[in-house]
């Protein structure tokens, strides 16, 4: 966590700072008790030796006022400790309400990725993919930037699942997914549309030869062996992506015309086995 407090809630901060004062108060306590102790032993010390000598009314006056000092400052070591009782009850509330505030924000983060994200590749869903898509379509509209938008499919998957099972078509999935998500430049997204096909948002293309390359480079990285093991067995599955393109706003000016662009170029790609297709 950063030691700039500007970043540190503000809970944490309270019950750190209270923790602070309590330190403090108990090292005053300390010494308090020590300076009681050390005038309760002046004072035994004065009262013996009074008592074996005459009177002494100026030394038997400046005992009587030690006295009362040695009641006062114990009385103030008692008080020392009933407010460090006090702020010791008070720092451990303060740390269970901070566990539950970490806890609650934690469930609520959970709650919001759950919603956005596919749950098998953690990749955005079509709800996230959607407003991303509809936010960089505003933006692109108001900027004049080329957009695309990608309709991945893996060819014959399955097949994987078919043959392994579906525990290793969830590997072999997830798999491509972090391939993708490790190739998505930052202002673009990548998310699972469902089952094996995913969709690509790219943002600022300078032209559709972009998107020709980048459509290259996803074929080349997907179609690389996935290492996945199952019931002790090392598997080798290679699958094969098809590729629908649709250029905004040649192929569509609205998120649903693009994606249905996209998605029918990518049944011409699978079907011509040409890897990728741009929409007519």
């Amino acid at each position: 966590m950063s030691s700039d407090d500007s970043t540190v809630p503000k809970e944490t901060i309270a019950a750190k700072s209270l923790a602070r004062v309590l330190d403090q108060t108990e090292r005053i306590k300390d010494v308090v008790e020590e300076c009681a102790e050390d005038l309760a032993s002046v004072n035994s010390v004065l009262k013996e030796e009074l008592s074996n000598r005459p009177a002494q009314p100026a030394v038997e006056s400046a005992l009587q006022k030690s006295e009362t000092v040695e009641s006062k400052v114990q009385d103030a070591a008692d008080d020392l400790t009933n407010v460090n009782r006090a702020l010791e009850e008070e720092v451990r509330e303060r740390h269970l309400l901070e566990h539950q505030l970490i806890t609650v924000k934690k469930q609520e983060e959970a709650a919001r990725h759950a919603a956005f994200h596919d749950p098998l590749t953690s990749l955005p869903n079509r709800v996230l993919f959607n407003d991303r898509l509809e936010h960089g379509l505003a933006q692109a509209k108001r900027h004049g930037w080329i957009l695309a938008v990608m309709f991945i499919d893996l060819d014959d998957f399955k097949s994987i699942n078919d043959t392994h099972g579906h525990v290793v078509g969830d590997m072999v999935l997830q798999t491509i997914a972090l391939r993708l998500k490790n190739m998505t430049r930052d202002d673009d997204t990548v998310s699972r549309h469902g089952g094996d096909e995913f969709l690509y948002l790219l943002l600022e293309l300078k032209s559709e030869e972009d998107a020709t390359a980048i459509a290259e480079k996803i074929i080349q990285t997907v179609s690389e062996p996935c290492a996945v093991s199952a019931n002790e067995l090392a598997l080798s599955l290679s699958v094969r992506p098809s590729i629908g393109i649709a250029i905004f706003p040649k192929a569509g000016e609205t998120a649903d015309a693009l994606i249905k662009s996209a998605d029918n170029a990518m049944y011409r790609a699978k079907r011509d086995k040409t890897g990728y297709a741009f929409a007519e």
